[in-house]
């Protein structure tokens, strides 16, 4: 009763608030009396060059006691040997697992919780890297621990063999879920699977890694000119730059990174279906070639993307989810990477008895972009949408300082966030227009299908001819591996 009375007196007090409607104003005009929002300006990092070759970006934020910090070294999985794929997933594990020369693990467990602070390390496609968090005052221990790992790992036999049998588990595991092995087989169909970024490891890979091969990983890549670090937090930068100019000075350099030959071998244009008896549903993908970053086309892409399939006001979604009703979920666009080309990918989840009737859907979405292109009220709504959520992807220093530590890593201009407002703004129709055209080709896609073909409305060859994909796990060598018994299923 006394909540139902407080809303009525909320009720009542708003109504005696409101203007009448002779005296609201129209809404258009509202909008021009409001002012133009500022231009967006990120909190620049300061940027240090080390005559050794090592690039630090310090950004000072003294909101909370608390000081960050990340090095992210040159040289990932896709520079590991093909027998030993995954070789950098378990150095990135056991960098950290296996301690130092002085102390184990364990013992680095014990030292970082009691001081809430923590040491860890990573490994990725193109980079490795170790980072810290630490508080204030516990900055200067910690940051031993940090320089220790860099400088000394130990690498023990026992954290090496727990990596591995991890692996191994995970690799037992990898065909149960339909999205691990649709994010599996994207890049191989886009790649190909001998590519580095179309490969995977397996058991036989992940057992012929040994401690020397993490070693020398190590010597290889962690050197001073290899490596970009970042540090944000309650510290001032100049006599944070001292210390790392005395810590990390005379440190010699090493070899640089020897170039990635990116060489792409696609999967031909047609139908690729892997059997999942176990599920209801379907997922679909259409996949073809992308592009990079630095390409001209970058920012119609990132509009085209957006309105096209970027979102629940996206055509994809109306059509497909909204009117049709064939989705659970629906997407997808042109992908731009860094130093690498992208990957086009269109993807729908639709249920096993509307498998092919989906796949046509998306195909006359394909299609209707001739004859129905993105109007201008789409490509505004689509570029509305970009800036309007722009700003929340660098609203933190630290978000700042990791997307100019990518630039750094990447090569591309420091000024590349900057630019990226203005690039958006002045798309135009003409532009979405053209890039959909260039890259979004019905007859080049290679068309993946997961899920229970006995489902299906009709078959997929009713399409035309499908390459069935065998995602059999490959026995460990010498029998199974010590964490169990995979199912290769």
């Amino acid at each position: 009763m006394r909540l139902f009375s407080y809303l009525l007196s909320c009720a009542l007090l708003l109504a005696l608030a409101s203007p009448a409607p002779a005296q609201t104003q129209d809404w258009q005009q509202i909008v021009k009396a409001m002012p133009r929002l500022p231009d967006f300006k990120a909190p620049e990092p300061k940027r240090v060059a080390l005559p050794n070759g090592m690039i630090i970006f310090l950004q000072e934020d003294h909101e909370l006691p608390v000081i960050d910090g990340v090095a992210r070294i040159r040289g990932g999985s896709r520079l590991e040997p093909a027998n030993k794929v995954g070789l950098t997933d378990i150095y990135g594990e056991v960098w950290r697992t296996g301690g130092t020369k002085s102390q184990t693990g364990d013992q680095l467990d014990d030292f970082l919780e009691s001081r809430a602070a923590k040491v860890e390390t990573g490994g990725g496609i193109d980079s490795t890297n170790i980072s810290w968090s630490s508080l204030k005052g516990d900055f200067d221990d910690v940051f031993k621990v940090f320089v220790d790992l860099l400088e000394n790992p130990a690498f023990r036999p026992d954290k090496i063999e727990l990596a591995q049998r991890n692996a191994f588990d995970a690799i037992s595991r990898r065909n149960d879920d339909i999205n691990s092995i649709v994010g599996r087989q994207i890049p191989k169909l886009a790649y190909g699977p001998k590519n580095p970024y179309g490969r995977d490891p397996e058991y036989a890979t992940i057992a012929a890694i040994t401690q020397q091969d993490l070693i020398q990983w190590h010597n290889t890549y962690v050197h001073p000119n290899n490596m970009i670090v970042g540090i944000v937090g309650d510290f001032d930068s100049s006599a944070m730059e001292a210390k790392l100019r005395q810590t990390f000075g005379n440190w010699p350099k090493g070899a640089p990174v020897a170039k990635e030959d990116f060489s792409a071998q696609p999967a031909k244009p047609g139908y690729y279906v892997i059997p999942k008896a176990d599920v209801n549903q379907s997922s679909i993908n259409m996949i073809g070639a992308g592009t990079r970053k630095d390409s001209p086309d970058f920012y119609a892409i990132q509009v085209f993307n957006e309105a096209f399939g970027g979102g629940f006001s996206s055509r994809l979604f109306r059509d497909l989810r909204t009117i049709k009703g064939l989705a659970y979920s629906v997407g997808g666009g042109i992908g731009t990477r860094f130093d690498h080309p992208g990957i086009l990918h269109l993807g729908i989840g639709t249920k096993s008895q509307t498998t092919i009737e989906a796949i046509q859907g998306l195909y006359q979405e394909i299609d209707d972009l001739k004859t129905n292109p993105l109007s201008t009220e789409e490509i505004q709504r689509a570029k509305d949408s970009i800036l309007n959520s722009f700003v929340f992807n660098f609203d933190t220093p630290e978000k700042v300082l990791r997307e100019r530590m990518a630039y750094e890593f990447y090569g591309y201009p420091q000024d590349f966030l900057e630019k990226f407002k203005a690039g958006i703004e002045k798309v135009q129709p003409a532009d979405v227009a053209r890039v959909a055209a260039k890259y979004l080709h019905k007859d080049q896609l290679a068309v993946l299908v997961v899920g229970n073909t006995g489902e299906f409305e009709k078959p997929l060859t009713s399409l035309g001819p499908v390459n069935t994909i065998d995602i059999t796990i490959p026995p460990p060598p010498g029998g199974n591996p010590a964490s169990g018994n995979p199912s290769n299923q």
